[in-house]
């Protein structure tokens, strides 16, 4: 087995340079591990990205550039010149653990074995952290859970079916779903996920402040655009719950938000308050309340558009 892995990029240099360094070393078992290179695609990065991603400092790397088109072109770039007949999808924020690429090699070994054949991938666990100095210190906490079905920010499967399938939908320019919406065409293939929790990703984020609440209110917009674009590739039940498309939702965020009253302005407060008490995370999490209204009254706005248009 020889592994690719494939990590699309867009001003990210910091932390890209710690997930570089920690798949630099790996403990792999050469007798099922042939070998593995890491296949960066800088999505046209304006930042000095490119002047550290250099073979003498990460010898695994192979380097790829394009214009900036977003993660799904990225990452179909990435799996059509990658060498390998395994593929893992990282994100660039992710920095791993050193058996991580063994534990993947492993599981999706068993599996093949125990069931007589490849139509499987394994899905690793993403631990949130904002610690930048020791990202692989933090524990997994309720909030790291997923049940996300081929989320590739920690993913391993058989390259020969993501090409099958057809890789990536490069309609999703914009934040979100491209992933999972692979995922239900990978589904319809008969590929079943196998968790592999011992393949660890820290997933790393800047501690939350205030200033990023336009920036997030903004992601929750393209997150409804391109939910609504899930949607109309695959108009199915199932889909509207993952975009938050239902009356349940509305209902949902409706009551947690006291009808709108609880929102970026009413809990500044709040927010400020813990913030400076050090509990950022716990910021975070009460100003999802807000954010989930956003993105449901986003995606009706954008479902109603499209049914006009």
């Amino acid at each position: 087995m020889f592994l690719s892995i494939v990590i699309p990029t867009y001003n990210r240099r910091p932390i890209l340079v710690k997930c570089l360094e920690a798949l630099e070393h790996q403990t792999v078992d050469a007798a099922l591990v042939t070998g593995y290179e890491v296949v960066v695609v800088d999505d046209g990065s304006t930042d000095d990205t490119l002047d550290w991603l250099t073979p003498t400092r990460f010898p695994h790397l192979r380097l790829l550039q394009q214009d900036h088109q977003g993660p799904a072109a990225a990452r179909n770039l990435g799996v059509e010149l990658a060498q390998g007949d395994t593929i893992i999808f990282i994100d660039s924020d992710l920095v791993v653990t050193p058996s991580f690429l063994h534990c993947h090699a492993t599981a999706l070994q068993t599996a093949y074995r125990e069931t007589g054949h490849d139509r499987w991938f394994t899905y690793g666990r993403v631990v949130n952290t904002c610690n930048f100095a020791e990202p692989t210190a933090e524990p997994f906490k309720p909030t790291d859970w997923s049940n996300a079905f081929f989320a590739t920010g920690n993913v391993a499967i058989a390259a020969h079916w993501l090409h099958t399938a057809g890789l990536f939908d490069t309609q999703f320019r914009f934040y979100g779903w491209e992933d999972l919406e692979l995922g239900v065409r990978l589904k319809t293939l008969g590929i079943q996920m196998r968790k592999c929790p011992e393949a660890v990703g820290y997933h790393w984020h800047p501690p939350f402040n205030l200033e990023q609440l336009p920036g997030l209110i903004d992601r929750e917009m393209q997150r409804a655009r391109m939910g609504v674009l899930f949607y109309q590739k695959h108009p199915t039940w199932e889909v509207r719950l993952m975009i938050q498309m239902t009356w349940l939702h509305r209902l949902l965020w409706g009551l947690l938000s006291l009808g709108g009253l609880l929102n970026e302005r009413t809990l500044r407060p709040l927010l400020s308050w813990l913030i400076a008490h050090g509990r950022p995370q716990l910021a975070l999490e009460i100003a999802r309340i807000f954010l989930n209204v956003y993105n449901v009254r986003a995606v009706y706005r954008a479902y109603a558009e499209l049914r006009q248009a």
